[in-house]
């Protein structure tokens, strides 16, 4: 009973709030964890956006998509998924924007900015040739490749997840996101 009550006088470590709030379902534990993140958050959104009010918006559609993902995914360290969640939601609002290539989603990875810089220094239209060029590269994958980068990049689903939704071997999926990363890069470096 007293160290219950200790408890809650004492900050809830992330993984506490993680697991009380797939528990419960209760929003109030998930906006405390996320308010503690939220400067980190805007901080990535606008280094992304670089408009302040486009980054706060983010940050708001950020907070409504973790009601469902953090639900139904089990995330071990929050604050660099968090980031890393961010991150991809910024690249896919500047993709949506600013280039449409075919129907094929475009790849985004930890380092994309390997790939593409977004820097104020350079001109949109550089991106977008950035953009377009991982695109073609992504369209010399082979499928199985192609599939389980996308799956596991831009949707950020676990390499377990990826299997049960491909019927690929759980060994071959780790196979081909890694053969799918480093060939992107071999193609990259040759534009």
């Amino acid at each position: 009973m007293f160290l219950k009550l200790f408890r809650r006088h004492t900050a809830l470590t992330d993984a506490e709030y993680l697991s009380d709030y797939r528990r419960t379902g209760d929003l109030t534990l998930l906006g405390e964890l996320y308010e503690r993140n939220m400067d980190m958050v805007f901080a990535v959104c606008y280094k992304y956006l670089r408009h302040e009010e486009d980054a706060k918006d983010a940050v708001m559609q950020i907070f409504e998509q973790l009601i469902e993902r953090l639900r139904a995914h089990e995330v071990t360290h929050f604050k660099s998924w968090l980031h890393a969640v961010a991150r991809n939601h910024c690249l896919m609002q500047l993709r949506n924007q600013r280039v449409v290539v075919g129907d094929e989603a475009i790849f985004e990875q930890e380092s994309h900015e390997d790939f593409v810089a977004f820097d104020p220094v350079v001109e949109n239209f550089e991106v977008e040739k950035q953009l377009s060029d991982l695109g073609d590269c992504l369209q010399t994958l082979k499928v199985e490749q192609r599939r389980s980068v996308e799956l596991f990049y831009l949707q950020q689903l676990c390499y377990q997840q990826i299997a049960d939704d491909t019927g690929y071997d759980l060994r071959k999926v780790k196979s081909y996101i890694q053969n799918g990363k480093r060939n992107l890069k071999i193609c990259m470096e040759s534009k």
